[in-house]
């Protein structure tokens, strides 16, 4: 089967996912880490491409942005992958692949699905038993949205300034959501085959309006050998 473009909607966010090559670890210790984020950084600010949220893990990545143009998050991510692999290997002496293939990402409708989008990123180190809090992650933007540190790298969209009119008002709300996760599995099980699947996260209505603008498959096939005519 043909691979399917990337979708990219303009001015609309983007969900990522970058996987370790065969589940193997790619962040060994709090160097690593701190050195895949600068040049995150780095590099999302020098392709356009506006960071909202993100989590590293032991073996993966998330992160979701949105992009200035259609190539951003590819640039991005290609920037801070080829620079993050040549550091890697020279500080554990190794050499070879280190990423499984190219990354898989989505596009999210913002008034729907930003701020979930959002909790399933930053709430992932609790749900994969790395902490028992997910504020004790350190390297997540959640503790940023808490207003436990400062992260400048990230640029906040309207539907999270809409949590308050004060820096602790948005704060202190997006606390109640992301503690909130009764009834979360089914939706972080959505997003996750969405940003695997390449799928737009989105409801039916919103689909439906913005598939006019592209030719791009929006949700995945129906089940099943298509209707013959006279059926």
């Amino acid at each position: 089967m043909a691979r399917l473009p990337r979708l990219y909607l303009p001015g609309l966010p983007q969900l990522a996912q970058l996987n370790g090559h065969d589940g193997d670890t790619v962040f060994r210790d709090a160097a690593d880490y701190q050195a895949f984020l600068d040049a995150l950084r780095e590099a999302a600010r020098a392709n356009g491409f506006a960071l909202h949220a993100y989590v590293l893990l032991p073996d993966r990545l998330f992160l979701l942005g949105t992009g200035a143009g259609p190539d951003s998050l590819a640039r991005t991510l290609q920037s801070v992958g080829r620079r993050y692999v040549t550091s890697f290997n020279l500080r554990h002496r190794r050499s070879g692949t280190l990423w499984n293939g190219r990354f898989r990402s989505t596009v999210v409708a913002p008034d729907e699905f930003l701020l979930p989008a959002m909790r399933f990123i930053e709430t992932h180190p609790l749900r994969a038993q790395l902490v028992s809090d997910a504020a004790d992650w350190p390297w997540s933007s959640l503790r940023h949205h808490l207003g436990i540190t400062a992260d400048p790298s990230i640029t906040d969209r309207a539907e999270y300034w809409a949590l308050g009119n004060t820096p602790f008002e948005r704060q202190a709300g997006y606390r109640v959501y992301v503690e909130d996760c009764a009834g979360a599995d089914a939706e972080h099980r959505r997003i996750g085959d969405s940003v695997r699947g390449g799928w737009l996260l989105a409801s039916p209505e919103f689909a439906a309006s913005v598939g006019r603008s592209t030719d791009r498959r929006l949700s995945p096939a129906r089940p099943g050998r298509p209707r013959k005519i006279g059926d």
